[in-house]
């Protein structure tokens, strides 16, 4: 998931969406099985095919093998569909791995099943899904840090950062919004569980889509996804490249944290010049007063050259999730004991590892200058806030 790569990030539609969509058509797919073995269905993506056997990895459970047999009927909906009437025929050679698929059919036990029928949605299809639902997440989304919840008129009040300042969006929610909430230890979309407003609360990180009123003042929610996440500063006391974790001595709490590297955690240097002008800047000393400087510099800054704002906008000081993307790329053998860092990463499970979101490593000048910056916070936040419609606009 780019952002939401990390996040996941997370591609809507591409999981729940789907599951949801075939799920809803299980019923109509095939007449119940009776006698002999226990009826069966599951929905899942398709990880291999060999021969007439495809293994499927099921959204839930262990991976199970789907033996088709030629009297097996198999028809491709698009994203969406929910009547079987506009579904098209076809064969077992259409299929592919990624491809996701809801069977049916006869099983003797959780690890095979003999299908009657399968219903697909094409990896194709997905990707063009994505993309419309990432188009409209920007367009029509909202992000930010909750400040409140009302469970009595059924809305949440975010607060939403721009290059602009910060504004309040009323979020509506109704007994149709989609109300879902990440994993404690996942940013993947296909792994948030349906939740509810009780379990929404202020200081969470929420993006909700639906109708903005004229001013964008407030929204009626169609879909929400939340979730806690936690900002992490401090040293770095060992790396361990085998299992793709580094221990980080947190700085706030003086407690050594056990942090997770995966595929979708965005790594970042901040080279030294670049972090000892921004520390500058963010002591007052680097550009003019209110953090401002002239437009269009930051981004070059960024990447690589001299500046101080981004393109379109003032800058406020040490905001520095707007220019992440456009920093140099690192990797966890490139980290080195001792290296300073701040992240954003996921709650975490029982066992007090997190899982890193976005890393930047080289930020000792920033965090030295933050205690004389007036309180002013600096976090890498898992979205970015400001956004509606920015790179990191989808879930």
């Amino acid at each position: 998931m780019r952002s939401m790569k990390i996040a996941g990030l997370v591609v809507f539609a591409l999981g729940t969406f789907v599951g949801l969509a075939l799920s809803s058509l299980s019923q109509a797919a095939q007449p119940q099985i009776s006698g002999g073995t226990t009826a069966f269905k599951q929905v899942g993506a398709i990880k291999s095919i060999a021969g007439n056997v495809i293994v499927l990895v099921p959204d839930a459970g262990s991976e199970l093998s789907v033996q088709v047999q030629d009297s097996t009927r198999i028809v491709r909906i698009a994203p969406g569909e929910t009547d079987l009437k506009n579904a098209k025929s076809i064969s077992l050679q259409d299929l592919q791995p990624g491809d996701r698929i809801l069977v049916r059919g006869k099983s003797s036990d959780t690890s095979q099943v003999v299908a009657s029928g399968i219903i697909a949605m094409k990896l194709s299809d997905f990707e063009v899904r994505q993309q419309r639902e990432r188009e409209d997440w920007q367009k029509r989304g909202v992000a930010g840090l909750v400040s409140g919840v009302d469970a009595t008129s059924n809305t949440i009040t975010v607060a939403i950062g721009s290059l602009a300042g910060k504004k309040s969006v009323v979020i509506h929610t109704t007994k149709e919004t989609v109300v879902r909430r990440y994993a404690p230890d996942s940013v993947r979309f296909d792994d948030a569980k349906p939740s509810s407003l009780a379990q929404i609360k202020p200081g969470d990180q929420l993006r909700a889509r639906g109708t903005r009123n004229a001013d964008a003042s407030a929204l009626i929610a169609e879909e929400i996804v939340s979730g806690s996440f936690r900002n992490i500063a401090g040293t770095i006391g060992s790396v361990d490249v085998s299992s793709g974790t580094v221990t980080v001595l947190d700085l706030a709490t003086k407690k050594p944290i056990v942090v997770k590297v995966t595929g979708d955690s965005q790594l970042r240097n901040l080279p030294p010049e670049m972090a000892k002008r921004l520390a500058m800047r963010m002591m007052g000393g680097g550009g003019p007063p209110g953090g401002a400087a002239p437009k269009g510099t930051f981004r070059r800054e960024a990447m690589g050259a001299e500046g101080g704002a981004t393109a379109g906008g003032p800058q406020r000081r040490g905001d520095i999730q707007q220019m992440f993307n456009h920093l140099p790329p690192l990797s966890v053998p490139e980290m080195q004991k001792g290296d300073t860092v701040m992240l954003v990463a996921t709650e975490g499970s029982s066992t007090g590892a997190v899982t890193a979101i976005k890393l930047l490593d080289g930020v000792e000048p920033i965090l030295a200058s933050a205690p004389k910056n007036g309180g002013e916070t600096m976090t890498l936040s898992p979205w970015s806030l400001g956004a509606q419609g920015g790179e990191d606009a989808s879930p």
